[in-house]
Formats: structure tokens, C-alpha cells, sequence
């Protein structure tokens, strides 16, 4: 069973985002990281794009697949996270400790919209 953790938001597309503030960190989660494989390259957006709530703003390659990344959120890129640009396979150690991108919320309401831990295990239950 893929790691699910209490508190962030996930997505059907199997993003989550950690809200701390006004502010977004979205990454994949354990089961994307897993089902994907050994991940070889992520694109990002850059600081300063925004990014639109269930719209693709980057994509994940692995050695099998390659996966669009849909935010779950809407908002402004503050910042990417570099260390994968050298390391993309930090995705496959620990997908919930290594965030793709950071954002400024735009609309916390569309947080609404996302389930929380227990719905998201259901849904990866129900992939099987």
C-alpha cells in the first residue's frame, strides 16, 4: 500500500499540495511515484508562471512512462525545487519530502475540491 499522509490535499491525478499560509507546495504522490517507476527528468514551470487549478504545468519521465503534472491548485510559482533537476529520482525516495513547485495560493476555496487522506487511499484502493 502506498504511504498516504494526514493534512494535504490530494488530487485525482495523484497530486498533492501541503498548504502552509497562503502558500502551496505541490508534488506527486507516493502511489504516482510508484506507479511511474524510476523517475529520470521532472519539468517544471518557472518562478513567476502561474498555474491553473486542474491544468497541466509540468511532467514527470521515468524509465517506463512519461506523466503530465495537473496542479491541484491555482496560483503563482514562487519557487521550484532545484534539487531535482540533478536528482530527479529525490521523487522516488520520498515523494511526500520532495515538492515540484511552490505556489501562491490564488483561491483557497479550490482546496475544497481535493480529498483528504482517507478519500485519497480509497481512490488508490480502487486502482487496483
Amino acid at each position: 500500500m502506498a504511504k498516504v499522509l494526514e493534512g494535504l490535499y490530494y488530487s485525482e491525478s495523484h497530486e498533492y499540495v501541503r498548504v502552509e499560509g497562503n502558500f502551496g507546495y505541490i508534488g506527486i504522490t507516493d502511489y504516482a511515484q510508484n506507479a511511474l517507476g524510476n523517475v529520470v527528468y521532472v519539468d517544471v514551470p518557472e518562478v513567476d508562471d502561474e498555474v491553473t487549478a486542474e491544468e497541466e504545468f509540468g511532467a514527470v519521465e521515468s524509465v517506463k512512462a512519461a506523466s503530465d503534472l495537473i496542479s491541484p491548485v491555482s496560483g503563482v510559482v514562487v519557487e521550484v525545487n532545484e534539487a531535482l533537476e540533478d536528482e530527479p529520482e529525490l521523487l522516488n525516495k520520498d515523494a511526500f519530502a520532495n515538492w515540484i513547485i511552490k505556489v501562491e495560493l490564488t483561491d483557497k476555496e479550490e482546496l475544497d475540491n481535493l480529498m483528504d487522506a482517507a478519500a485519497y487511499e480509497e481512490l488508490c484502493a480502487n486502482e487496483h
